[in-house]
């Protein structure tokens, strides 16, 4: 299984960007799915957990009405639509799968929940 995450960038405050995560061997729909972040000096935590066997999608407070999950079956490709944009997002966001699933939305929120990770792409969101 492999993670290839794009789209990163610069952008100003309160503007709009998409990153793209493309998944090779094995199918996106059929597996837990998350966007992570992680920003110099804190810990990696959650923005959206899907769980798409059981239909449940998890954001995190901080990104809830700005960004938006979505997929591509076709391309097998999540994306991560983040509008209104902060300097507070300034991170590296990093696509990961796991295996399991649970009806705990608490499993979602973990990285140890996720068995695979992409390498992270850079956003960057200047005042």
């Amino acid at each position: 299984v492999q993670l290839q995450a794009s789209g990163g960038g610069l952008v100003q405050s309160g503007g709009s960007l998409r990153v793209s995560c493309v998944a090779s061997g094995r199918s996106i729909t059929r597996y837990t799915m998350g966007w992570f972040r992680q920003a110099p000096g804190s810990e990696r935590e959650l923005i959206v957990g899907i769980s798409w066997r059981g239909g449940r999608t998890y954001y995190a407070d901080s990104v809830k009405g700005r960004f938006t999950a979505s997929i591509d079956n076709a391309k097998n490709t999540l994306y991560l639509q983040m509008n209104g944009l902060r300097p507070e997002d300034t991170a590296v966001y990093y696509c990961a799968t796991g295996e399991r699933t649970s009806d705990s939305a608490v499993y979602y929120y973990r990285p140890a929940s996720y068995d695979y990770w992409g390498q992270g792409t850079q956003v960057t969101v200047s005042s």
